[in-house]
């Protein structure tokens, strides 16, 4: 009965999240060029999409060490999911730039203060049925939201739709996924009782020495991976395909997520954790298909880079609930998130500024500190 439930729970935290990545992942593509309209410059679009991301992680840490201190882990979740849906299609009344990068800044803040709280009670589901099958699922949905997404606002701009109409547009899968959040809560009110007793930890004061070394090797994976902001500049930048193109190749890399995130998770669960080694070794790959190659090669790059995307939103939080008690699950994804998305923000800003220097340097260093990373995971699977 416990695993029926776990699996039923998994499967309607999928589903919002589903509609939540289509929802938000829908305006991404379109937020740069829509500020750029209201008068932004290109530096101000730069600002806003690397500060709301910083926003967004720097918020886990918090927002997770207070949902396990108060317990009242559905109110962080309802609060993060809708500031995060309703702002997306606010942007459709923002008539300055600076209402709607705070806007942005909100839809970020909103997707901190949810993310850990959602993968703690994913975690518990994940006991019952393998914590690697759990956030596999779970991601395989995310990611298909976000391939539906950028594809439904793209058919909105083809209709001549324009930029406001594709955000207001985006107000239905944000009801939806409330919707399906409140089905979730009334069918599953305490999603900690999903785990089995025997399996659950007692409480402790500081958290394991394998989490610190998961840690530091998820900051090297996070640094070495190329934002695609970066990634889709290359392409208009290079000639390498069409501008109409670039997300198409986005939804491709996400589909890639999709598809790969279940297998990884049923192999996770069934032969251990150094499968994620396999799947981080895959994706290293991408950089110098992606930044060299012409347009098939880079296809079969962004294949490479979904697949590392996968594995970083499915593998680690798989490995994660293994060494982290019960009532810390919060506060310890969160932190593992904040520290994760700092090392984003580094690695993409020295991506960045390599970049005008010399391509070849943005591809040793994305390459080289994926490497260094799988040694220091293999220490961590070894101390579990």
């Amino acid at each position: 009965m416990r695993i029926k439930s776990a699996l039923g729970f998994v499967l309607i935290i999928g589903i919002v999240n589903l509609f939540a990545d289509l929802t938000y992942e829908g305006a991404r593509g379109i937020v740069g060029p829509f500020l750029g309209s209201l008068g932004a410059s290109a530096a101000v679009v730069g600002f806003v999409g690397g500060f709301g991301e910083l926003i967004g992680y720097a918020l886990r840490s918090v927002s997770g060490y207070f949902a396990d201190k108060t317990r009242k882990y559905w109110f962080f979740a309802f609060t993060g999911y809708a500031i995060n849906m309703l702002a997306v299609p606010a942007l459709a009344l923002a008539g300055r730039w600076p209402l709607a990068a705070a806007l942005v800044f909100a839809e970020r803040a909103g997707r901190g203060i949810r993310k850990p709280t959602v993968e703690a009670m994913l975690s518990h589901a994940g006991r019952s049925i393998g914590a690697g099958w759990a956030f596999g699922l779970n991601e395989a949905l995310d990611q298909l939201g976000a391939t539906i997404g950028p594809l439904f606002v793209a058919l909105i701009l083809f209709l001549k739709g324009g930029y406001r109409t594709g955000f207001g547009m985006l107000l239905i899968p944000a009801v939806i996924c409330l919707g399906a959040l409140v089905g979730a809560r009334l069918l599953h009110p305490r999603p900690q009782e999903l785990e089995p007793p025997t399996e659950q930890i007692g409480a402790i004061e500081r958290l394991a020495r394998p989490y610190w070394i998961y840690l530091g090797g998820g900051a090297l994976i996070a640094a070495g991976m190329a934002d695609f902001a970066l990634i889709g500049f290359h392409f208009q930048k290079a000639h390498t395909i069409s501008l109409n193109l670039i997300p198409v190749f986005y939804a491709v890399a996400m589909a890639t997520s999709a598809l790969t995130a279940v297998l990884f998770g049923r192999l996770f669960d069934k032969f251990g954790a150094n499968v994620a080694l396999f799947a981080f070794l895959v994706s290293a790959a991408f950089a110098p298909f992606v930044f060299l190659g012409g347009s098939l090669i880079a296809l079969l790059g962004m294949i490479f880079w979904g697949i590392g995307m996968s594995a970083q939103g499915s593998l680690f939080q798989a490995m994660l609930t293994g060494v982290i008690p019960a009532e810390k699950r919060s506060t310890a994804f969160g932190l593992f998130d904040t520290g994760y998305g700092i090392a984003w923000f580094l690695g993409s800003a020295a991506m960045g500024l390599l970049y005008d220097k010399s391509i070849l340097a943005v591809i040793l260093f994305s390459v080289l500190l994926q490497i260094a990373a799988l040694p220091v995971l293999y220490i961590a699977n070894k101390s579990r």
